[in-house]
């Protein structure tokens, strides 16, 4: 049976080196967006809010705490924002609208009678067949170019051992394909912080291929193996809206006898088309023996280390009449224990990417080969960049949320110092 493995983590060893290709900066944009996404009724902030720019290949995506920023070339000052929650009506507002400060959109929840979905679990399961079944339909057939942001973070406890972030290249290979997707990259940096992490030098394998492994309908077998029926149950759960359109939600769950760690969460599949709108799952971490065997790759004899919770989040936004991988998340807490040793350490780390342009044709397809990172890269480490504030130039990144906004401070003020 194959696990899904996003990611491995080393432990005591080198440090892996890896060289990046950059770019020189474009004209600036004429207009930065600032803004938190909002529930009207409670106040309450929407996560992962997509956030496109209406007619164009631009977009980004709201962090976790609502906030996000899109930058608006100048010959698109004129343009119209559209602002997209599953069970939530779609908004949309002009560039105009936005200065500089941070605007409060708000959202309203769809108020809308839906009746409640009673139905044998073989047809949830069918549904979930069928929706793999379209992926031609659905999806593109033809070879797919995207830029992305990337960032991934490791806090020990409460303090950020290591931030990354890179723009980067996406070369998707078509649904109907077997071939692998690959990534370039543009531009990157990172800072590590080794003096926090005592005698444990942690490091994440993978880069961008973590986030894009996330792709169920490109990669069904990390999750859905042939022997689907067998590993999990397949529920309805109540059906919502998402921009007029019927959302069914499926949940699904390992089925009780199965011993592997397996996923447990939901899938938002759109009612007449059968596409996979979103989906969050998350792993079976009580087996923490097996659990810890698909994400560390390498430690000292000495640890114990395992898999406290491992979450996932993969979204895909539609243009015309077609799904694209939009922004995918990995959220992931490990306990490490050391023998002979009283107290326990425990790391976070948070992986994320974010579709911020795509393009129809591969237009560097003989040299992109060439470029390609290997899907076990560990990013070297790179200070350059975070003592320039404008180091992303007219890239559009994810929004930092207020503990790694102050890291990156913190990271700055440090190489002034020197």
């Amino acid at each position: 049976m194959r696990h899904l493995i996003f990611k491995k983590i080393l432990l005591s060893i080198p440090l892996l080196a890896f060289s990046f290709l950059t770019i020189q900066a474009q004209n600036a944009p004429a207009n930065i967006c600032k803004g938190i996404v909002r529930d009207k009724k409670t106040g309450n902030y929407l996560a992962f809010t997509s956030v496109a720019l209406q007619g164009t290949n631009i977009r980004t995506v709201a962090n976790s705490v609502g906030e996000f920023a899109l930058k608006v070339p100048s010959t698109l000052a004129n343009s119209i924002l559209e602002f997209q929650y599953i069970g939530y009506q779609s908004r949309r507002l002009p560039v105009s609208n936005f200065g500089t400060n941070l605007m409060t959109v708000e959202l309203e929840n769809v108020a809308v009678e839906l009746p409640e979905v009673s139905v044998i679990s073989s047809d949830a399961e069918a549904l979930v067949l069928a929706m793999f079944a379209h992926k031609g339909t659905n999806y593109s057939n033809q070879e797919e170019h995207f830029t992305a942001f990337y960032r991934e973070t490791i806090r020990k406890n409460r303090s950020y051992v290591s931030l990354s972030e890179s723009v980067v290249d996406v070369y998707k290979q078509a649904y109907t394909s077997y071939k692998a997707d690959g990534v370039t990259t543009y531009k990157a940096r990172k800072k590590t912080d080794y003096s926090k992490v005592d005698t444990l030098l942690f490091k994440l394998m993978g880069g961008p291929f973590n986030a894009l492994y996330l792709d169920l309908i490109k990669y069904p077998e990390m999750i859905f193996t042939d022997n689907m029926k067998e590993n999990y149950e397949f529920s309805f759960d109540r059906s919502t809206l998402s921009d007029q359109k019927r959302i069914f939600i499926v949940n699904f769950k390992q089925k009780p006898l199965i011993d592997d760690p397996l996923y447990a969460g939901k899938l938002y599949i759109v009612a007449q088309t059968m596409a996979l709108k979103s989906a969050v799952f998350k792993l079976n971490v009580q087996n923490r023996e097996a659990a810890s065997t698909m994400f560390i790759f390498k430690k000292p004899l000495r640890a114990t280390v395992y898999p406290l919770e491992a979450t996932y989040r993969i979204d895909f936004f539609e243009k015309d009449n077609k799904w694209y991988y939009g922004y995918s998340r990995i959220e992931l807490a490990l306990r490490v224990n050391w023998k002979k040793k009283l107290f326990h350490s425990t790391f976070y780390s948070t992986i994320e990417m974010a579709a911020t342009e795509r393009e129809k044709s591969i237009d560097k397809k003989a040299s992109w080969k060439k470029e390609r990172i290997h899907p076990t890269i560990v990013i070297a480490d790179e200070v350059s960049g975070f003592a320039d504030p404008d180091f992303w130039g007219e890239f559009n990144v994810i929004e930092p949320e207020k503990p790694i906004e102050a890291a990156i401070r913190k990271i700055q003020k440090q190489l002034q110092k020197k």
